[in-house]
């Protein structure tokens, strides 16, 4: 019973060490970038890692803004003009601020609304994983269980499980932009609609009324 409890508490240990160390930071952020306006966000990376970039523009009039990603040194890695999304990759990484652009100058009346997501991944996480994992050493005798194998399958879990917290985000920004392109055309066609209503009620009334002066005229004569 103490060489199971052992293990249990073990596994626990190494379970927690796993998520913290091998999951990436990442994070995600929605915001309005008015008309006629640029807004830049920064991202700190350390050296030899990795920075992945996916935007989408959920609302506005054309669904597009330019999009750049400028070094720590001021060289433009990305650069991108009317583009709606796009994903970006960012390896291996500079130590120092990474700049991320959205341009929206060349709409002049139309404001965007525009999720982005920055997954960064350092490889110091990984030499944090691996020596947690050393310092808890291989269990005496538990059924022949080998840390190695739990370790592997622990993060191939953790690894699917981030993909698909990731895409599920994604699958969220799709369904804004086309839940407001949907409301948009609706309040469009509603619109016209209305107006052709009008259009055709005034037309229809105005022939009731010519009809009716011609009719009126035609009395007075006879008369």
């Amino acid at each position: 019973m103490d060489d199971v409890r052992r293990l249990c508490v073990s596994l626990l240990a190494v379970f927690i060490g796993v998520v913290n160390a091998f999951s990436p930071t990442d994070s995600e952020f929605t915001f309005l970038l008015p008309a006629a306006s640029k807004e830049c966000f920064y991202q700190s990376a350390v050296l030899n890692g990795s920075i992945e970039i996916e935007y989408q523009v959920i609302a506005g009039a054309g669904m597009d803004v330019d999009f750049s990603v400028v070094s720590p040194e001021g060289m433009y890695l990305v650069s991108e003009f009317r583009r709606s999304d796009g994903v970006h990759m960012v390896e291996p990484t500079e130590a120092g601020d990474y700049q991320i652009c959205f341009d929206n100058t060349f709409s002049r009346f139309s404001e965007k609304m525009v999720f982005f997501e920055v997954i960064l991944d350092n490889p110091s996480n990984d030499a944090g994983a691996d020596d947690e994992w050393a310092g808890l050493g291989e269990p005496e005798s538990l059924l022949e269980y080998k840390l190695d194998d739990i370790k592997e399958s622990m993060e191939a879990v953790h690894r699917r499980l981030e993909r698909s917290r990731q895409m599920q985000t994604v699958l969220r920004a799709f369904e804004a932009r086309d839940r407001n392109l949907l409301e948009d055309n609706l309040w469009r066609v509603s619109f016209w609609s209305c107006v052709n209503m009008l259009v055709m009620l005034s037309v229809a009334l105005t022939q009731v009324y010519t009809v009716r002066r011609l009719f009126d005229d035609k009395r007075r004569v006879c008369s």
